[in-house]
């Protein structure tokens, strides 16, 4: 079977989340230097679009004290699509007052799951997206894309319905919401559920960008990357190494790994512009500098050659 039967794109977008999503999980303090380290690296490997941090309270997530720095750091390399998550309008004026032009608001796409994570109803949350819109509409050219959590399976009712994400996302139209992006937050999709939630929601918005966010924690992540594709999706998020994980989903893992996803689709002919060399040594630097617990395929195979053992954790398994 050749790619044109197939139906593959020939380029798509990989936006790197985790200087974001990824430490948001992590167990201690990153220093600012690491993160802005790691900004560098990723960007010297060809990625041009990351999502570099959030303007959360720090009383909240202390891991983002340095958010001022690090957005000042990503918007100093020029080319680069810097983007931020808010969860409030507080949020949108940190991230306004340092120049970030591209921000997302998460909404949990079930109660039970939007409490836990931002203390809000569904509709409280799309109220304040109304509030967050009007203020940015007084701001030209700046972007605004909603992050739809738990998209596919909540960790507290189960299977989410259709009708609950197509609930949000009609909202954030109407509102002026320039792009969407549908996680599978707790890593529980599998490739048909990916393909009946995207045609479902291009049925009813056909014009609406839209992304996919996923979570490897049951080892569908590649597979339902695949999946995306066959349907025409171009935007993906990942995280170097596969680090991360939602602290308000019980049991869920890491982002699926940026360096696996790059390995799929360069493999396949598909272009991203980044280089999987340099890729691997940013998931280096996470492992020497952040954490040795990274789940990254590629990454795992790129340490053990590094070193000379078949596990960069120290156990020879062979």
């Amino acid at each position: 079977m050749s790619a044109l039967d197939l139906r593959l794109p020939k380029a798509v977008t990989l936006v790197e989340v985790g200087l974001r999503d990824g430490l948001q999980s992590v167990g201690h303090m990153v220093p600012t230097a690491t993160k802005v380290r790691l900004l560098q690296a990723l960007y010297a490997a060809g990625v041009r679009a990351m999502e570099v941090t959030s303007f959360v309270s720090p009383k909240a997530v202390s891991q983002f004290t340095d958010a001022e720095e690090v957005a000042r750091a990503a918007l100093a390399l020029p080319g680069l699509r810097v983007s931020a998550l808010i969860p409030n309008l507080r949020g949108w004026e940190r991230a306004r007052g340092v120049g970030v032009r591209e921000v997302t608001v998460v909404i949990g796409a079930t109660d039970r799951f939007n409490m836990a994570n931002v203390r809000m109803t569904v509709d409280q949350s799309l109220a304040q997206l109304a509030g967050i819109m009007e203020a940015v509409g007084a701001e030209p050219g700046v972007a605004v894309e909603v992050g739809i959590a738990v998209a596919f399976g909540c960790p507290y009712t189960g299977r989410v319905p259709l009708a609950a994400v197509r609930r949000i996302i009609d909202r954030s139209v109407e509102l002026g919401v320039g792009s969407v992006s549908l996680a599978d937050t707790i890593g529980v999709a599998t490739p048909l559920d990916v393909v009946a939630g995207l045609t479902g929601v291009r049925a009813a918005c056909p014009n609406l960008p839209l992304s996919l966010h996923l979570h490897d924690t049951r080892g569908m992540g590649l597979a339902n990357a695949l999946a995306a594709l066959h349907v025409g999706v171009t935007t993906f998020d990942g995280a170097v190494g596969g680090l991360g994980g939602c602290p308000f989903a019980p049991g869920a893992t890491g982002n699926v790994a940026t360096d696996d996803l790059n390995n799929m689709l360069t493999g396949m002919g598909i272009a991203t512009g980044i280089n999987q060399d340099g890729l691997l040594a940013c998931g280096g630097i996470l492992h020497d500098e952040v954490t040795v617990d990274l789940p990254s395929h590629a990454l795992r195979v790129f340490l053990g050659q590094a070193t000379g053992r078949g596990d960069p954790n120290g156990v020879n398994a062979g």
